[in-house]
């Protein structure tokens, strides 16, 4: 790949959250498994209907592109006909945008975005198999036909699998943030097609779309395919093909699917049954609106965390996992003390984050126990000023931020304080050296590991109740007075 420069741009499908379809009132439910039945004469494209633009789906993809600094349509947007024949399409042809979208501009991740616009999703093709294991028969779902897709387009500018994956997945956080989308790749809510092209120069090469792409995963490994296959290609004196390929899981490859249609192929024209949707007309639509709606941005949120100094995974991890990110501002408020703020992120990252044995498990019950942020908070100021230990904390935690128990009351009950005490810990250091007197005299001896030793039966022999570094100061202490 050393003498070849790939260039990869997105084309990314990402069905909105919205209570009806596109162009029609049937219920908007990608969740209904019992096939044709959220769906109407329109979107099933009976004779004489009309169809209505949905309000709400408009509003999302403005959303989106106030988000990603896009310029919005301020004058008017217009729907167009892209004409296509397949059996998933019930008109025969998509409403889609062409030449006058939604969000045209912006940026993400440092990647240029071409344009947002609005379409209708096409219905889903089932190929069930029979007893010998073909597919003799094709059905049609049609109740995902008419749902609000979001199509967003970026330059092609990025030059790395890893690159495109970061995009992808920044794009997903945002959706996600805004509300506007589940963005869920499994259940095909947010759909990826790669245009991929390798040359020798600035000069882009042919370009293979790749689709069939549910997973960032299959994403990244299709274009290092990709990369491997047009090389080759290219080394061996052949031509790449200007082509639609597909990416099979199962043998790790792309395959051939039909030769790459171009705008023209698709006869675009204006909707003749919707008029301009002129936005400025629309009050909420204003840009400035928009911007007051947005949320705390991805972006802006793992800035805000890193700034005041938790390490970038945790950062990350509080931005993708937002119910974590969630539960540390409501700590946040609570302790205030930047030294507690620090040490109550090391802990919801490193110990109540990665002990959740089902993320959704542990995201139903962070969201049940925000409450729980003042107990947690309160551990945390027991462990930064030394009333407990490190290991009393973390045995502490899930009872205190999922079981809801106050962590001082547990403390004192189960003699979990740490005793910093001189008295009680000259008692637990005279026991301990006249148990041992060997290591005793071997720390005497100028043998130092000697000392971690006292100290862990020191530890022992209290339950670990004291004070680690008391303990240690006093049996040094202890041991240098009998000398």
């Amino acid at each position: 790949m050393s003498d070849y420069r790939l260039t990869v741009g997105l084309e990314v499908h990402a069905e909105l959250k919205t209570a009806t379809k596109m162009f029609c009132s049937c219920r908007n439910d990608p969740d209904e498994h019992t096939p044709n039945t959220t769906i109407c004469p329109v979107c099933m494209a009976h004779p004489g209907t009309l169809p209505v633009i949905n309000k709400e789906a408009v509003h999302h993809v403005l959303l989106v592109g106030a988000a990603l600094g896009s310029k919005l349509a301020d004058e008017y947007t217009e729907f167009d006909r892209k004409n296509y024949f397949y059996p998933d399409i019930p008109k025969g042809y998509q409403i889609s945008q062409y030449k006058y979208p939604l969000v045209q501009g912006g940026s993400l991740n440092s990647v240029a975005i071409t344009r947002v616009h609005l379409e209708e999703d096409t219905a889903r093709s089932q190929h069930p198999s029979t007893n010998s294991g073909q597919a003799d028969i094709s059905l049609v779902d049609f109740n995902r036909s008419g749902v609000p897709l979001m199509e967003l387009v970026t330059e092609p500018v990025m030059h790395s699998p890893k690159e495109v994956g970061d995009f992808a997945r920044e794009l997903q956080l945002l959706l996600r943030t805004l509300g506007v989308s589940d963005a869920d790749m499994e259940k095909g809510q947010m759909r990826v097609e790669a245009n991929i092209s390798v040359s020798r120069d600035e000069v882009l090469g042919t370009k293979v779309e790749v689709k069939n792409l549910n997973s960032f995963r299959a994403m990244e490994r299709a274009i290092s395919y990709e990369i491997e296959r047009q090389t080759k290609l290219l080394d061996g004196g052949g031509r790449v093909a200007q082509e639609t390929r597909g990416w099979d899981e199962n043998t790790q490859a792309t395959f051939s699917q039909r030769s790459k249609e171009s705008a023209e192929d698709y006869r675009y024209f204006p909707e003749p049954d919707l008029p301009k949707l002129v936005i400025s007309e629309i009050p909420e639509f204003a840009p400035e609106i928009l911007k007051k709606e947005l949320p705390e941005l991805p972006w802006e949120r793992r800035a805000k965390y890193i700034a005041r100094g938790l390490k970038a995974d945790d950062a990350d991890m509080f931005v993708q996992q937002r119910y974590f990110g969630d539960f540390f501002d409501k700590v946040v408020e609570i302790l205030k003390d930047e030294k507690l703020i620090l040490l109550a992120a090391n802990y919801i990252a490193n110990d109540i984050a990665s002990g959740a044995v089902e993320k959704e498990s542990s995201e139903i019950k962070i969201k049940n126990s925000l409450n729980a942020s003042r107990p947690f908070a309160e551990l945390i100021r027991m462990n930064g000023e030394g009333i407990l230990s490190s290991r009393a904390t973390k045995d502490l935690l899930h009872r205190v931020v999922y079981g809801g128990e106050d962590p001082k009351e547990i403390a004192e009950r189960e003699g979990l304080v740490q005793q910093n005490d001189e008295a009680t810990l000259g008692v637990i250091v005279g026991r301990v050296l006249a148990a041992h007197p060997g290591p005793a005299a071997d720390y005497r001896a100028g043998k130092e590991a000697s000392l971690q030793f006292l100290v862990g039966q020191g530890m022992k022999e209290s339950k670990g109740a004291a004070n680690p570094q008391e303990l240690r100061k006093y049996l040094v202490a202890e041991l240098a007075r009998k000398n």
